[in-house]
């Protein structure tokens, strides 16, 4: 089974882990916390609510229950594309606002919601993927910075190289 998750499921999974820090605060307030959630879960069992797989994940995360979180990472290869009921079918919640809650995202925005779970579920059970860090520090890790592929052995541009400078070549 691969660990690998689309990209952007890793990104938002990021960003929900700087949300809920954020929010929580230094020191962590609970009681804030608590309120700024109970306020997103009225919101999304009442029908409403913010289209932003972000909140969405943040008010399903600590609430509703991953019963295969395998099953869900193997949901979270693409992110455009993908079967809710499938991704719904794998949480539960308890009853009341939490159930409501989760109902009326799965009626009202299958499709964010599908990446909200992903989402909640890759923030709640982190050693089961790799999270292939795409920072730009990561990305320029290694790289010192001259690009040899475009001089020669002697050091001087190559060919294609110096055209796409020449102001007399074709336009």
């Amino acid at each position: 089974m691969s660990r690998r998750v689309h990209p952007e499921f890793a990104y938002q999974s990021r960003e929900l882990e700087g949300q809920i820090e954020g929010i929580l605060g230094d020191p962590p307030d609970h009681k804030n916390y608590k309120m700024m959630l109970n306020a997103l879960m009225s919101e999304y069992a009442g029908g409403g609510g913010i289209e932003d797989v972000n909140m969405m994940a943040f008010a399903l995360v600590d609430v509703i229950k991953f019963d295969n979180p395998k099953a869900v990472l193997a949901e979270a290869q693409d992110y455009e594309e993908g079967d809710p009921a499938r991704v719904f079918a794998l949480v539960s919640a308890p009853d009341g606002e939490a159930a409501k809650m989760l109902a009326a995202i799965e009626e009202n925005f299958p499709d964010i919601g599908r990446q909200a779970i992903i989402t909640a579920c890759l923030h709640k059970h982190p050693r089961l993927w790799d999270d292939d860090d795409t920072s730009l520090e990561q990305l320029s890790a290694g790289d010192d910075g001259d690009d040899e592929d475009d001089y020669d052995e002697a050091g001087e541009a190559t060919d294609d190289f110096a055209q796409m400078f020449d102001q007399e070549g074709e336009h």
